[in-house]
């Protein structure tokens, strides 16, 4: 007769212990797959689409049912740290430009506090080494990250963090919501408007809006108008 092995630590620290991983909360069973298996889950799509308003309502989600997260940001429209929407929904984050995000999620345990997920908002403009932490919190932590962002600048290129994400995610999903070109085809690329032409020269990140006043702005355009630099008529 045999008998199934003791299910093996895999990486969760318990909250309060100084050195993680030497207990965990989560365990692999004898075959060494994970009784419990965390993701790392990226939404993306064009501006608009409600990538923000998709991170506060998973994170509303998740909370609803006893599971505990951290929202996080980079450069939030509002430029203060918070994930807001268009909509007029807002939630306090954490601004990661230069965090660690495994260290966030370490101090959160030493504290007593659970964290079982990320909610990662503006997840393009991260940088690299992030989305490096994010796939080790998942895979060494057992903690879900969920992130949202746009996948191409300006100049319809991929950002560098959404590239890395597209290569390391356990699954990518574009946001369903639709956003419409000005002519009534999909709306597929974020186009720069400087004194009412499209631009396709400068820094990758400049903040602006999609706000008709805005001194940089953005608009969504279908690939044919995008590539036309027509902005219809406004």
């Amino acid at each position: 007769m045999t008998h199934d092995a003791a299910p093996i630590c895999l990486a969760r620290p318990l909250p309060g212990l100084e050195h993680p991983p030497t207990g965990c909360a989560a365990a692999r069973g004898v075959n060494g797959r994970p009784l419990h298996a965390a993701a790392l889950k990226f939404f993306w799509g064009p501006m608009d689409c409600g990538k923000s308003t998709m991170a506060l309502q998973m994170n509303y989600n998740h909370a609803r049912q006893g599971r505990r997260g951290l929202v996080t940001t980079r450069i939030d429209r509002s430029l203060g740290p918070q994930v807001t929407t268009r909509i007029g929904l807002a939630h306090s984050a954490i601004e990661v430009d230069g965090l660690d995000l495994r260290d966030l999620v370490r101090d959160a345990w030493a504290e007593g506090v659970r964290v079982d997920y990320l909610i990662c908002d503006e997840a393009s403009f991260y940088d690299l080494e992030h989305i490096e932490q994010m796939a080790e919190l998942v895979d060494n932590y057992d903690v879900d990250v969920y992130a949202f962002g746009l996948a191409t600048d300006f100049r319809s290129c991929l950002f560098p963090a959404a590239r890395r994400l597209f290569e390391l995610a356990d699954s990518v999903a574009r946001i369903q919501v639709e956003v419409l070109c000005w002519c009534g085809r999909e709306g597929l690329l974020n186009a720069r408007v400087v004194d009412g032409r499209v631009v396709r020269e400068g820094e990758q990140v400049v903040i602006g809006d999609t706000m008709d006043s805005a001194e940089v702005r953005y608009q969504v355009l279908c690939r044919r108008h995008y590539r036309a630099g027509d902005l219809g008529d406004r």
